[in-house]
């Protein structure tokens, strides 16, 4: 390719990219001048639209899209100056030419040269009896165009709104710029992809250093203690007798112990604080790649607004479409996933939802029917709400196509309730429509959505009231990238059941434990729930955990719930999704991996796979039972913490934590009183606040370190202070974990407890 090959390419590309953006604006516009021709900001915006793809197209000398966006300006000028009312039919030509500006931008797809000659001297005709400001319907029926209507992805903001008039259009030689000026790249992917992956295991890789910096702090103690020790020594023996080749050995010894200590205290205190901003800018890194993955909810309407009007024109209908919550920031891949079902849902609420505008009126409606989009962040779901104020369904004619599909007997179809009649038309091939038309009654209907919706880890709910309208309740994932997760325990290895399937977590004593028709059960929410082992599900070794009682996942997909056996709870996380190895093929009840803080591998269990996996040992018999242990199991020695803190409110949490997890915990309500158990008490772990009346943390610290008996006792220090120079005034006089109650949180106090000490068992 020579030069200027290249150079052309290069900007036809960018003439593409800047025809994304501006017949996007186009027919934004289009749409609300329809509702108000005499908006004077959506025609400036239009007009300027079409006035800068005109250049564009002329730079790089597409002469179609030039002759097409020079029509669609005058048009445009024309209303600005009064001389023409923009009236549907008006509307209709200038979306026919934007669709045409958009085919002519897009390779491979541009239209015949006497597509673009008709509609160029059609739209000259009419200009010239433009002559006065009454409507004026040009002849449509000369027109034979009909552009496919292509899902065109655009890495702008779809807007929902004009632009300000004095807003900037992109030239073809320069980049995409979003409406807030920042410049728009396009990245694979891919690319986003590895991006996340990379900066996930960057934060893994931060978290490893804790156990180094524990053990720095345990050798520095080390080291004061021995330095300590030969102070002592000397003391002693300044009684006796030494030769001066013994006290010179001496002195050496302490002088290059007390070197040591220096170097080591320097040594520490670097690490710590590389370790400290290595951490913050790992989780910086990982939150700027997660968030580069995230769009808004805008960019999968792109084109609906326009398709529910034109849907809505065919069929003898007016329809406008009202979306909320645009800016909601959504993972492009569960965007892309949505586009299909949600375009579904739309073309059902203007085909069967909104009635005609006679039999609107009729109900004392308005003739223009009502669709509502509306998108939420709720606790980490994208929650849509998509309603109509139409007919609502027809539960009778339900209920008829139930018998005459021979879905129930009739009796029993007489019987069922609105959400039970509902739940049928989520069934493959069943449809109210009777004939076939372009629009539906193909048997392709609200089971496909669902289907698409679950694919997504989601949701969806139908609710109606008759002569009122529907309503859609979806709840997905904000991402797929990302899945806040239960990580427990099962045959010594990590699992994670996603939150969104988890009902609830509980402990089952034994005797909650009864025989139902040979299984197993325990009673939840008015029902015996079954109760099976995670060992036997995931295939692990049956767990040999001695404590009185069960730890249970209950989960739920549908109608089906289960109550999981698993040996311990670990807590909550959010998980960075890892796919599998494409050549490992499906993984029974695994659906993809993750790495913990540790970098040790946790699986994520497919939750719907698991309950298929229950089902099938139920009907062949093979489902295992549960051991159940009585108060006979040995109990071995716990060990103790002692939690110093003068609030009585995170003193009680901390006690609550640390006792849910099995340790033996004592309380004091200051630095004095906690000084007083440590001198009378033995413990294995010491939690104190800083800021206390009497005695304050650093001090108790302080005391601790120059006991002899007390020195070696590891100490954790829990403070609101999260300044640098903070964490250092703890570490310095002696402690051996420092956590900032700013970014507390449970997992946080355990795991560092279990860090310093082990488990809750001796």
């Amino acid at each position: 390719m020579t030069p200027e090959q290249m150079r052309d390419a290069s900007l036809l590309e960018l003439f593409s990219l800047e025809a994304e953006a501006q017949t996007l604006v186009l027919s934004t516009g289009l749409l609300a001048l329809e509702r108000d021709p005499t908006q004077a900001d959506y025609l400036e915006s239009c007009m300027r639209a079409a006035h800068s793809l005109k250049g564009a197209a002329r730079i790089v000398g597409v002469d179609a899209g030039v002759s097409v966006a020079h029509v669609m300006e005058d048009y445009l000028v024309s209303a600005q100056e009064g001389r023409l009312y923009l009236r549907p039919e008006h509307i209709d030509a200038l979306l026919q030419g934007t669709d045409l500006l958009m085919r002519i931008a897009t390779p491979n797809n541009a239209p015949a040269p006497a597509d673009i000659e008709a509609y160029v001297v059609l739209m000259g005709r009419l200009l010239v009896h433009m002559a006065t400001v009454a409507p004026i319907a040009p002849p449509m029926a000369e027109l034979q165009l009909e552009p496919p209507t292509a899902t065109v992805e655009s890495p702008m903001p779809a807007a929902t709104q004009a632009p300000s008039a004095g807003a900037a259009e992109p030239s073809p030689k320069t980049k995409r710029t979003t409406e807030s000026g920042e410049r728009v790249l396009r990245v694979t992917a891919e690319r986003l992809n590895s991006l996340l992956d990379l900066s996930s295991k960057s934060l893994v890789e931060t978290q490893r250093l804790k156990p180094h910096l524990a053990t720095m702090q345990r050798l520095k103690r080390m080291q004061n203690n021995g330095l300590r020790a030969l102070e002592n020594l000397n003391v002693r023996l300044k009684e006796q007798t030494l030769s001066l080749e013994a006290r010179e050995a001496l002195d050496d010894a302490r002088r290059l112990l007390a070197e040591s200590q220096q170097l080591l205290v320097e040594k520490n205190a670097e690490l710590d604080e590389f370790a400290w901003q290595a951490s913050q800018r790992a989780q910086v890194l990982y939150d700027t790649a997660l968030a580069c993955r995230m769009r808004p909810f805008a960019d999968v309407l792109t084109g609906q607004v326009r398709m529910v009007r034109d849907l809505g024109r065919s069929l003898g209908k007016q329809v406008r479409l009202e979306i909320e919550g645009e800016k909601t920031q959504v993972d492009r891949d569960v965007l892309e996933k949505l586009e299909a079902p949600l375009t579904h849902l739309l073309r059902n609420a203007v085909d069967h939802g909104i009635e005609s505008p006679e039999q609107r009126m009729l109900a004392g409606k308005p003739e223009e029917g009502l669709i509502r989009l509306r998108a939420s962040n709720q606790a980490g779901l994208l929650v849509l709400e998509l309603s109509d104020d139409g007919n609502g369904v027809d539960l009778e004619k339900v209920r008829r196509s139930i018998i005459e599909r021979q879905l129930s007997p009739p009796d029993t179809a007489a019987q069922l309730s609105e959400e039970e009649l509902l739940t049928f038309l989520f069934l493959p091939g069943f449809s109210l429509r009777g004939e076939v038309t372009e629009v539906s009654g193909r048997g392709v209907g609200l089971d496909a959505v669902q289907h698409m919706v679950r694919q997504l880890r989601g949701a969806v709910v139908l609710e109606q009231t008759a002569g009122e309208g529907s309503r859609f309740h979806l709840e997905v994932p904000l991402t797929l990238s990302v899945v806040r997760s239960l990580v427990v325990e099962v045959g010594d290895e990590a699992y994670a059941f996603p939150l969104a399937h988890i009902e609830r977590m509980c402990d089952l004593e034994p005797a909650d434990i009864v025989q139902v028709e040979g299984r197993q059960h325990f009673w939840y929410e008015g029902r015996h729930v079954g109760l099976v082992a995670a060992s036997q599900l995931l295939q692990r070794p049956a767990s040999q955990n001695s404590q009185q009682t069960l730890k249970v996942v209950v989960i739920r997909e549908r109608d089906a719930i289960y109550g999981v056996a698993v040996e311990r709870f670990i807590g909550e996380r959010t998980l960075v999704v890892l796919p599998l190895d494409e050549r490992l093929g499906k993984v029974q009840d695994i659906s993809a991996g993750a790495l913990l803080d540790d970098g040790s591998v946790v699986l994520i269990v497919d939750v719907e796979d698991m309950l298929r996996s229950v089902d099938k040992l139920l009907n062949t018999g093979r489902l295992e039972r549960i051991a159940r242990h009585g108060n006979q199991a040995v109990e071995a020695a716990r060990k103790r913490v002692l939690v110093v803190d003068d609030s009585l409110t995170v003193r009680e949490l901390q006690r609550k934590l640390l006792v849910n997890r099995g340790y033996d915990v004592a309380v004091a309500v200051d630095g004095m009183d906690g000084w007083n158990a440590l001198r009378s008490e033995d413990f294995d772990l010491l939690i104190t606040d800083i800021d206390m009346p009497r005695m304050d943390g650093i001090e108790l610290v302080s005391l601790l370190r120059r006991d002899n008996r007390l020195q070696s006792l590891p100490v954790m220090v829990v403070s609101y202070k999260d300044r640098e120079e903070d964490r250092r005034r703890g570490l310095d006089a002696g402690a051996d974990y420092y956590l900032a109650k700013a970014s507390f949180h449970d997992d946080a106090l355990l795991d560092a407890v279990v860090e310093l000490i082990g488990g809750a068992r001796a």
